[in-house]
Order: structure tokens, then C-alpha cells, then sequence
């Protein structure tokens, strides 16, 4: 018998079996301005369909004859086991795209024992988002420019009782997205007839809009100059924050941060040797998502670069193109512990609201257990020996 739930245990929405179908009742429910910044990359979007294309190219291999008892999904990270080697990417403006998001699939993770990872520029605070999930979230960390406001976020994230810090290492600066362009959605937005448009063909967005208020950065609320207008927040989040991570910086996190820290965006092996060097606990190997650098190669590139020399030295996590069961298989089986998938939960509340986030788990579980069945392997770490 198979070790963990069954297939039949995990009820969900028979008519959205795959996170395709929910982008697809997604894109029809949220204003395209809103869709286009989720589903978007940077200038042609060529990493952005390399990161998909690559992952599809892994080939598993079944054996059949092998004795076999059945699968366990169970997965150890950071003295933490969780029910899956999956867990929800931080993504930000998350209220932007679905109101409440951020608070939906927080409580979906935690109700699924997943990991979540909140962004520093999500619609939800640390404190919200830590109780939600009983302490065991991961907050990400956009690195200020001030050592004092790094500090108060660090000693919110300690209080709040998050153990794993992830600092952000691929946004040295704002990418060129074209959609994001055409759409006025840069801080500010640029209201237009065209987005206004848009919000009116999707009226239960614009209800839990007006229910939850303006999306705004919760977590940063504290810092920000009182009475600030739209037209200056843009200014302000150039002037506070400076993307470019270097050694004395990460030093400096290793040093104050007690808890797991790990790296995310993760591209090349200099970097990795960096981490390790540092002390640092894990890697997110990831290209964010094919929104940054479009010439960059593709996140599972990256990974089967990377695995070979740092396993057994560093945590090695990856996020970047993952769509479905099969796509987490091929990438656990090319070298990483676990990985994080950011838009397809996104699409899950966008198409299904306060259940997306279920949904989304369940059809990732299920998926990953039924690939893990045909191939004859009992664990994900496992997965390798299946490469074709």
C-alpha cells in the first residue's frame, strides 16, 4: 500500500484537473493588466518559454518488475518535514492579482504541510502571515539599501518566529516587461480606459477588491512616509531598495540571521561557492520565473550545472517553469531537494478564489504520486535513478 493518502482522500474540483485549466478560467476572471504581470516575462519572453521547454525535455524511465510497496511523498528541509518536496513561491503584489491572495495559499500550505514564502513586497505583513501558518513560513528579503530597515524586517521575521530567511540575489535591477509596459503597470499604475475597461468585465475581482481595500505592501506599511501619494511610491521602493547582493552583505545576514539562511536565484556555480563558503544553509536555484534576464539560460540548466558539485555541501532548491506533477519529478530527479511553483498557485485562487490554493496542492500531489507509481520509486530522492 502506498505510505502516504491515498489518491481517493484528497478531494478537489474534478472540472480543473490541471493547473492549465486554471490558468485558463484564471485568465477570464482577472483583469488582463492583472493576469499579464503573473503570466508575463521580461523583453521577448524566450527564458521565460526555454525555463517550460527544458523541464518537458527530461525523460524518466519506468522499471516494471522491480518489488514495490508503494510511494512516500514525506520530505526533510531544514529539520522540518513536510508532506510534499514542493512548496508556494513568494510572489509579489500578490493582492494585485487575487485580493487576499497572499493569506489564501499561506493557509493552504499550512493545511497541506507545505513550505510558503513570503515576499518582502507582498499584500501581507510577516506578523499576519506567521500566525496564519503557526510560525513556520519563510520570509524573503529584497535587500534594503538602509542596514536599519534590513534590521527591523530581520528582527520582525525572528519575533514572528520564521527560522528560514531567503535573500533575493536576482533583481539587481528592475527588468524590461513589455506587457507590464503596455499595461501602465509600473509604480505607478497608469490608469487608462483600456485597464478600467478590464476591471469592469471582471466583476468578482473588483468586489473582493472594494471587500479587501487597495492592494498595498503590508509588511513595508511601517516605513512608509505617511500620506504617500501613488505618484511617489515608485520613488520610494528605488530609493529604498537595492537588489545587488555582494559578499559583505550576505556576510553581514549570515552573521545577524540565527535561523536557515538560504539564497535564491541562484544561476551559476561562482555564486553557489560563494554560499557555501559563507555559511549559508540552502540555494533556490531559479531565474525568476523568466523575468529578469531573457538571454539567461533556463532554471533547470542552471540545476544540472549546479547539483553535481554542491550536493551534500548546501541545500539545493529550485523554482522557475514548474507547471505539474511531472515537472516537479523532472526536476527532483535532475538534482534538486525540493522545489517551489509561484504562478501556478496564483492561478489556482484566480480561478477558484479561497479553494485555489487546495487545489493546486492536491493536484500537484497527486500527480507527483502517480508519476512515482508507474516509474516503480518509493521516495523523490529516489527519481534519478530513473533518468533516461
Amino acid at each position: 500500500m502506498p505510505m502516504d493518502m491515498p489518491m481517493q482522500q484528497l478531494k478537489y474540483d474534478h472540472r480543473y484537473p490541471l493547473v492549465s485549466d486554471l490558468r485558463e478560467k484564471a485568465r477570464r476572471r482577472i483583469p488582463g493588466f492583472a493576469f499579464e504581470y503573473l503570466d508575463g516575462g521580461c523583453n521577448e519572453e524566450t527564458n521565460l518559454r526555454r525555463n517550460i521547454s527544458d523541464l518537458q525535455s527530461v525523460i524518466l524511465a519506468p522499471q516494471y518488475l522491480k518489488a514495490y510497496e508503494g510511494p512516500s511523498l514525506k520530505t526533510a528541509l531544514f529539520g522540518q518535514e513536510y508532506d510534499a518536496p514542493f512548496g508556494v513561491a513568494p510572489v509579489g503584489l500578490q493582492g494585485l492579482i487575487w485580493p487576499d491572495s497572499a493569506r489564501l495559499l499561506a493557509s493552504a500550505a499550512h493545511r497541506h504541510n507545505l513550505p510558503f514564502v513570503l515576499s518582502t513586497v507582498s499584500t501581507a505583513s510577516i506578523e499576519d502571515i506567521a500566525e496564519l501558518t503557526q510560525g513556520r513560513a519563510w520570509f524573503q528579503l529584497y535587500h534594503p539599501k538602509e542596514p536599519r530597515l534590513r534590521d527591523a524586517l530581520l528582527t520582525r521575521a525572528h519575533e514572528a518566529g520564521l527560522s528560514v530567511l531567503v535573500v533575493l540575489a536576482d533583481v539587481p535591477t528592475f527588468s524590461y516587461r513589455p506587457r507590464e509596459i503596455r499595461n501602465g503597470l509600473s509604480l505607478p499604475p497608469r490608469p487608462s480606459f483600456r485597464n478600467l475597461w478590464q476591471v469592469l468585465r471582471s466583476p468578482v475581482w473588483a468586489y473582493e477588491t472594494l471587500r479587501f481595500g487597495r492592494p498595498g505592501f503590508a509588511t513595508l506599511a511601517p516605513y512608509l512616509p505617511k500620506k504617500l501619494s501613488l505618484k511617489h511610491l515608485g520613488q520610494f521602493m528605488n530609493n529604498t531598495f537595492d537588489g545587488r547582493l555582494h559578499h559583505d552583505r550576505l556576510a553581514a545576514l549570515r552573521n545577524q540571521w540565527k535561523g536557515k539562511l538560504v539564497l535564491k536565484g541562484v544561476a551559476h556555480t561562482a555564486d553557489v561557492e560563494k554560499a557555501i563558503a559563507l555559511g549559508l544553509d540552502g540555494i533556490i536555484v531559479s531565474n525568476h520565473g523568466g523575468r529578469q534576464l531573457d538571454p539567461g539560460p533556463s532554471a533547470l540548466a542552471s540545476l544540472q550545472q549546479i547539483g553535481p558539485n554542491a550536493k551534500g555541501k548546501i541545500t539545493v532548491m529550485m523554482d522557475s517553469g514548474l507547471r505539474s506533477g511531472p515537472d516537479i519529478a523532472r526536476a527532483l530527479a535532475c538534482g534538486a531537494e525540493s522545489v517551489f511553483l509561484g504562478r501556478a498557485f496564483m492561478y489556482g485562487v484566480g480561478a477558484l478564489g479561497p479553494k485555489g490554493g487546495h487545489q493546486v496542492a492536491s493536484i500537484l500531489k497527486i500527480q507527483l504520486r502517480q508519476v512515482l507509481e508507474q516509474l516503480g520509486c518509493s521516495h523523490p530522492t529516489l527519481l534519478k535513478e530513473h533518468l533516461g
